[in-house]
């Protein structure tokens, strides 16, 4: 394909790799770091791109994202006839699996309470828990949350999945629809949270929602910062309704040092490195798109923009 352009336009990544692995991918393409000012491109790969690259860019015809979440992408003016393309799994679905599985079980096994006795000399031993009473709600059931949910039911933890659309799933009992969200979160006691960020699901874990967990219940939020209200968790924390939080994403990346989850200790915090990117896989599945999309072909990922994700 010795017409192809394709610009890369990365925030914050190391570009040499990527446009390395591109070519190789590519090598009838010319694949360039982009400029301002830059020639103009037929695909774009792009994270957390300045709106001035679009704006010099109208005649693209396909945008990819190197990560599976879109929700800050759309929110910018994108040209019209581009077909934008969202990784499907890249390797991140059983990041996100072991992240997950990982959280829930720290917490039904109490290692956490084992870990901080521990430090402070105590040889304290618990009674086994039930995981019939900790059964796990995965609130969206995309790509990554089907297989989340199928990893957590490898350890036989009761598995209930909420989705936008039905969703049949072996070992998972599943919910959807704004109608059947009140059921799923009272069968919950842990909520693991994978929805894409859109206007409907912005602040959807907030106090109504987050009371509605069986008592004792504990989040998992591996999606968006938006999702969660800060204040609601912290205040059912306190009040003893929930039980903890391990928190990867947050409103505002970095965590500001102020920020009152740093002080509750109910809260486990990392720096959103649930799911990374892995670069050789991503550059195979996008070269591969680029290749399906000018043979005319339908590619797995594309983003509905109505419905944002």
């Amino acid at each position: 394909m010795p017409s192809l352009r394709i610009a890369f336009c990365c925030t914050g990544t190391e570009p040499e790799p990527w446009l390395a692995g591109l070519r190789a991918a590519l090598p009838q393409a010319q694949v360039a770091l982009w400029q301002p000012g830059a020639g103009r491109a037929d695909y774009a790969l792009v994270w957390a791109p300045p709106q001035q690259f679009f704006d010099e860019q109208p005649q693209l015809k396909g945008v990819f994202a190197i990560g599976a979440g879109v929700d800050a992408l759309l929110k910018l003016r994108l040209p019209p006839n581009a077909t934008v393309v969202r990784l499907d799994d890249a390797g991140m679905a059983v990041q996100m699996a072991e992240y997950v599985c990982h959280a829930v079980i720290r917490h039904f096994r109490e290692f956490d309470v084992y870990e901080a006795e521990t430090r402070q000399g105590h040889w304290t031993s618990h009674k086994p828990r039930k995981r019939a009473d900790f059964p796990v709600g995965v609130m969206g059931l995309g790509v990554l949350g089907q297989r989340v949910a199928r990893a957590l039911s490898q350890f036989e933890f009761p598995v209930n999945g909420w989705s936008r659309s039905p969703k049949a799933l072996d070992g998972v009992r599943s919910f959807s629809g704004p109608a059947q969200l009140d059921d799923f979160l009272a069968a919950s006691r842990v909520l693991v949270n994978l929805l894409p960020l859109t206007l409907d699901t912005q602040g959807i874990m907030n106090l109504a929602t987050l009371s509605r967990l069986r008592p004792g219940g504990y989040v998992i939020n591996v999606a968006r910062g938006a999702h969660l209200v800060d204040e609601d968790l912290l205040a059912l924390l306190d009040s003893g309704q929930l039980a903890g939080a391990t928190l990867d994403v947050f409103r505002v990346e970095p965590l500001p040092p102020d920020h009152p989850f740093w002080r509750q200790p109910k809260i486990t915090i990392t720096p959103h490195t649930a799911a990374r990117t892995l670069r050789a896989t991503s550059i195979a599945q996008i070269a591969g798109k680029i290749e399906a999309l000018e043979r005319g072909e339908s590619v797995v990922g594309r983003v509905d923009r109505g419905r944002g994700y």
